[in-house]
C-alpha cells in the first residue's frame, strides 16, 4: 500500500512538473492562442453579439448614468447620491495668482501673515476666528457618526476656527470639544432648545444648500439609528422629518421675525442664513438683507451632501465660481461689503481653491468633503477594498465603530494647519502680510472668457496693454 501511494505521488509530481515546464516554455504560444481566439470573436461577431458593443454604449450614456439608471430600475425609488454632483462645472483652475518678484517684493518667509477673520462685524457679538476656514454643517446622525463629529469639533478648537452643527442632533460633549460653535437652525423639530441657542457663537438659519436646495425630506428609523435618535428626541418608530419651510404659508416677514427673535435670545451673536446658489442670486441677497442677516453662506452647485437626488445635484444651481463673484459684487453694490459677511462653499478642495474664493470677495470658506476625507485619512482603509471609504464615517457606516476619535482629531487638525501654511506662503509670494490685502487684483486667468467674466487680466495679453486700457 505505501508503495502504491508513493507511485501516485510520483505521478502527480511528474504531471505538475511537466505542466509547469509546458507553461514556462509555451506561455507565449498560450497567450498568442488566447489573443488570436479573442480577436477572432471581437473582430467577426456582429455588433449585437459583440462585447465591444459596451464601448460605444458607455461613451454614449456614460458609466455613471448607466449605473444610476440600473439602480433606478432595481429600486423604483428616488436615488440619493452622496458627495454631490460629478459633472464638470466651471471652476477655479484656470485662475492663478500674480506673484511679487520685482515690485513689490515677496515677504520674508519668517514674517507672520495675519489670516484672522471676523464674521458678522456689525453684530453685537461678532465671531472672531484665527483662520478663514470653517467646518461645514455635516450633520450628526443624519450623516456623520458620533466619533467623526467629535474629531472635527476637536480639530476646529485646536486650530482656532468654528464648526457648524448641520441639521442633525447636537451632542453635549461636542459643544464642550468645539471652540466656536455655529448652530444651524434648520426646518426641523430638534436642536432648538433655548440653552443650545444661547450657547452658540453664531446661528445659521438654513433656507437651502447646494445639493438639496430648499427641499425637505424624511429619514426612516432604519436609516437613522443609535444615540442620535435620542439626541434628536425621536421616538422608536418615528421618521426624522425635515420640513420644506419653517411655518405654513411662510413669508419673508416670518423669517425676519425669526432672525430678530434669535438675535434677542443670543444677546447679539451673528445671525445668518445659508442658501444654495441659484440663478437669481441678487434677488435672494436682497431678501436676506431685508430680513436683517449678519452673514450669508452660499453653497455653489458643486456642494455635496450625505445623499441628494441626482436631478437636484446636477440640474439646479450655479457654479461656486459664478456665485462668489456675483454675490461679492452685489454686496459691494448695495454698500454691504464689510457689514454682511460672505461665506462660500461647494467644490473647494485644496488651499489654492480656498484662497481664490477669498480673493474674489468671500470673507471665509466652509469646508465639507475635504474635511470628511481628511478626518478619515488612513481610517478609510478599515472599509476598503470591499466597501466605499465613507462607510468609516457615516452614522450608518459598517465600520463606524472602528473609527478612532483621537486619530481623527490629529488628521483633521494637520490638514487645516497645512492648508493655512500653504495659503500664508502664497500671500507672502504676492507680497502681502495680511489676508485683508488680498483682492481680485491679485488674480489672472489663462482662459479668456473667465478673465472677461471676472474682470481680471487675461494671461495672453501683455500687462502694458492692460494698464493702457485702464
Amino acid at each position: 500500500m505505501p508503495n502504491f501511494l508513493y507511485y501516485v505521488l510520483f505521478v502527480m509530481v511528474s504531471i505538475l512538473f511537466i505542466l509547469i515546464l509546458f507553461i514556462l516554455i509555451g506561455w507565449r504560444w498560450i497567450i498568442k492562442r488566447m489573443v488570436k481566439q479573442m480577436g477572432k470573436i471581437i473582430f467577426t461577431d456582429s455588433y449585437q453579439e459583440n462585447l465591444i458593443e459596451l464601448l460605444p454604449g458607455l461613451r454614449h450614456m456614460g458609466i455613471q448614468n448607466i449605473l444610476e439608471n440600473s439602480l433606478r430600475a432595481q429600486s423604483g425609488d428616488v436615488l440619493h447620491r452622496p458627495l454631490g454632483s460629478s459633472k464638470k462645472w466651471p471652476n477655479l483652475d484656470s485662475i492663478t495668482f500674480i506673484p511679487a518678484q520685482t515690485s513689490p517684493f515677496p515677504v520674508d518667509g519668517e514674517e507672520e501673515v495675519d489670516v484672522a477673520v471676523i464674521i458678522g462685524p456689525k453684530a453685537k457679538k461678532p465671531m472672531k476666528i484665527k483662520i478663514p476656514l470653517m467646518i461645514s454643517g455635516m450633520a450628526y446622525g443624519i450623516a456623520l457618526s458620533e466619533e467623526v463629529r467629535l474629531s472635527l469639533a476637536g480639530a476646529a478648537k485646536n486650530v482656532g476656527t468654528a464648526i457648524n452643527s448641520g441639521e442633525g442632533g447636537v451632542m453635549p460633549e461636542e459643544l464642550d470639544a468645539a471652540g466656536k460653535y455655529i448652530l444651524q437652525f434648520s426646518k426641523t423639530e430638534w436642536s432648538k432648545e433655548d440653552d443650545l441657542i444661547k450657547r452658540a457663537d453664531m446661528i445659521e438659519v438654513k433656507l437651502g444648500q447646494g445639493a438639496l436646495l430648499g427641499t425637505g425630506g424624511k429619514i426612516s428609523p432604519k436609516n437613522l439609528t443609535g444615540r442620535a435618535r435620542k439626541i434628536m428626541g425621536l421616538k422608536e418608530n418615528e421618521d426624522a422629518v425635515i420640513y420644506d419651510n419653517f411655518v405654513e404659508n411662510q413669508t419673508l416677514e416670518d423669517l425676519k421675525e425669526l432672525v430678530d427673535e434669535l438675535r434677542d435670545m443670543t444677546g447679539g451673536v451673528p445671525i445668518g442664513s445659508k442658501i444654495g446658489a441659484g440663478g437669481k442670486i441678487e434677488e435672494d441677497i436682497d431678501h436676506l438683507i431685508s430680513i436683517g442677516v449678519d452673514y450669508i453662506a452660499i453653497d455653489g452647485g458643486q456642494a455635496a451632501t450625505h445623499g441628494a437626488p441626482p436631478i437636484l445635484a446636477d440640474d439646479f444651481g450655479i457654479p461656486t465660481l459664478h456665485s462668489v463673484f456675483r454675490a461679492a459684487n452685489y454686496l459691494e453694490k448695495k454698500n454691504m461689503k464689510g457689514q454682511i459677511s460672505l461665506i462660500v462653499s461647494g467644490g473647494l478642495f485644496v488651499p489654492g481653491h480656498f484662497l481664490k474664493v477669498l480673493a474674489l470677495g468671500a470673507d471665509a470658506v466652509y469646508l465639507g468633503s475635504a474635511m470628511l476625507f481628511s478626518v478619515a485619512h488612513t481610517q478609510t482603509l478599515n472599509a476598503l477594498p470591499f466597501e466605499p471609504p465613507t462607510q468609516a464615517v457615516w452614522n450608518q457606516g459598517k465600520y463606524k465603530d472602528q473609527f478612532k476619535t483621537e486619530d481623527g482629531v490629529k488628521a483633521a487638525e494637520k490638514f487645516l494647519t497645512a492648508s493655512i501654511e500653504e495659503m500664508k506662503m502664497a500671500l507672502r509670494a504676492m507680497g502681502k502680510r495680511s489676508l485683508n490685502e488680498l483682492s481680485k487684483k491679485d488674480l489672472v486667468s489663462y482662459d479668456e472668457s473667465t478673465a472677461k467674466m471676472l474682470g481680471i487680466p487675461f494671461s495672453f495679453q501683455p500687462w502694458e496693454d492692460l494698464q493702457n486700457k485702464k
